[in-house]
C-alpha cells in the first residue's frame, strides 16, 4: 500500500514538476513578446511643450478673449481707421508682456 501511495505522489510531483516548467515558459515567453512590443511601440509624451503649454486651457483661454474684448472696444470706441489699427497693433505688440506680469509663476 504504501509503495503504491509513493509511486501516485512520485507521478503527482512529477506532473506539478512538468506543469510548473511549462507555466515558467509561456510567463518567459509574454515577457519577452511584451519587451518586444513595448521596444517597438513609439512613446508619446504626454508632457507640455512649446511656449503655450506654460499656461492652462483655462489661462489660454482668458488671453484670448480678452484680447478679442479689447480688440472689440478698440474697433467699437475709435473712429479714426488708422488710430484703430495703430492701437490693435500696439495691444498685440504688448500683449507678451501684459500676460507675463499678469500671470507670472515666478512669485
Amino acid at each position: 500500500m504504501s509503495k503504491e501511495r509513493a509511486r501516485r505522489r512520485a507521478a503527482r510531483e512529477a506532473e506539478a514538476a512538468q506543469r510548473r516548467v511549462v507555466r515558467q515558459r509561456q510567463l518567459a515567453r509574454q515577457a519577452r513578446r511584451r519587451a518586444l512590443v513595448r521596444r517597438l511601440t513609439p512613446t508619446v509624451r504626454r508632457g507640455r511643450i512649446g511656449r503655450l503649454s506654460r499656461r492652462t486651457r483655462g489661462e489660454r483661454a482668458a488671453i484670448v478673449l480678452s484680447t478679442v474684448a479689447a480688440i472689440m472696444l478698440i474697433w467699437s470706441l475709435v473712429d479714426d481707421l488708422a488710430l484703430r489699427i495703430a492701437l490693435v497693433a500696439l495691444l498685440l505688440l504688448v500683449l507678451p508682456a501684459i500676460v507675463v506680469i499678469a500671470l507670472g509663476r515666478r512669485s
